[in-house]
């Protein structure tokens, strides 16, 4: 069993920042891509960042310049520093990694957690 647990969400102004923390806990052989996705009300769920084992990064249009995503190979955790933040930001923001266990390999999620950008 695998699990992600996701911190650091709440309410920020606009221009403000907050960090998304990821811990990835279990049955963990090896982490592969990691990242973050959200989701805003009426709308799908759509890619923020990813970041590979190596390091390699990507990031979307809409967050590049003001986002960092970063992550800890030996503790299974991934990061989003978000700066500069926006009201369309508002959303709730999953983690996602892609895990090979000790038996298979799975792409798993975070329960989520609400980022507000608001004044």
């Amino acid at each position: 069993q695998v699990q992600l647990v996701e911190s650091g969400g709440g309410l920020v102004q606009p221009g403000g920042s907050l960090t998304l923390s990821c811990a990835a806990a279990g049955n963990i052989f090896l982490a592969y891509a990691m990242g973050w996705y959200r989701q805003a009300p009426g709308n799908q769920r759509e890619l923020v960042a990813t970041i590979a084992r190596n390091g390699w990064t990507n990031y979307a249009n809409f967050v590049k310049g003001r986002f960092t995503i970063s992550r800890d190979n030996a503790k299974n955790t991934v990061n989003l520093q978000m700066n500069s933040l926006k009201p369309e930001d508002t959303a709730v923001y999953y983690c996602n990694a892609d895990i090979q266990t000790w038996t298979l390999r799975g792409d798993y999620w975070g329960q989520g957690t609400q980022v507000t950008v608001s004044s």
